[in-house]
């Protein structure tokens, strides 16, 4: 792993508190590996053997049952994956597969759970972390549960155009149906909902989603700072 990469893992929440020795025992343990478009990094029902960290690229966390699938989350960089079943040494309750070609960070899970027994700042971090993802699990059952899924995806184009520097246009990393999964709705729902997002100022064009009346787009997706974040 290059400096520059180390020194972007010690500056994430996570890392950036506990000791230097501790930090460099981790780093000197993991390693970077590449993955291609589509592949599978883990699988749900596995227990752990590293912490993962995306470096680059995306990777979709998902769930199956009973023939059935869903999209749990996008992730992107730099980001931990599944830091609660390493700290518990507990099995994985979604797999991960990469959208894009990834990097990934892999720092082995008995090393990170050794670092968390030993070292009070990192465990301090890892409480931290794991209650964050709480409070992003709680936006998002509440997202699923009090709005509809065209008013997900009003308020998913919202967060989206802000987060790509408010351009009103979207461009769409990844395909329409792993998009519509993690809206939970069916592509032909997402496409039904885009289209009838025509009277609120939204269209698309190709890949992109344009939007041409943010106000009436805002009135029409009320979002939630209690919901959106």
């Amino acid at each position: 792993m290059g400096q520059s990469d180390r020194d972007t893992v010690r500056a994430l929440p996570l890392f950036c508190s506990m000791s230097r020795n501790n930090f460099d025992q981790l780093m000197a343990a993991a390693e970077t590996r590449q993955f291609s478009q589509h592949a599978t990094v883990l699988a749900e029902g596995n227990f752990p053997e590293f912490l993962y960290i995306v470096m680059d690229g995306a990777v979709e966390l998902s769930c199956t049952h009973d023939a059935h699938k869903t999209t749990i989350d996008i992730v992107r960089p730099v980001t931990p994956l599944i830091l609660g079943a390493v700290i518990r040494n507990d099995v994985y309750l979604s797999s991960v597969r990469t959208l894009t070609p990834a990097q990934l960070l892999l720092i082995p899970a008995q090393s990170v759970r050794d670092a968390f027994n030993c070292d009070s700042s990192f465990a301090r971090a890892v409480a931290y972390q794991l209650t964050e993802q709480y409070g992003s699990l709680v936006r998002s059952l509440k997202n699923e549960k009090l709005r509809t899924g065209m008013k997900r995806l009003a308020n998913w184009i919202l967060r989206t155009d802000a987060m790509q520097g408010n351009q009103r246009i979207i461009e769409l990393t990844v395909e329409k149906r792993t998009l519509a999964s993690s809206l939970g709705m069916t592509p032909e729902n997402l496409s039904r909902n885009l289209a009838r997002l025509t009277r609120y100022g939204v269209r698309t064009s190709g890949r992109d989603i344009v939007i041409e009346d943010s106000f009436a787009l805002e009135r029409f997706a009320k979002p939630n700072a209690l919901i959106d974040g």
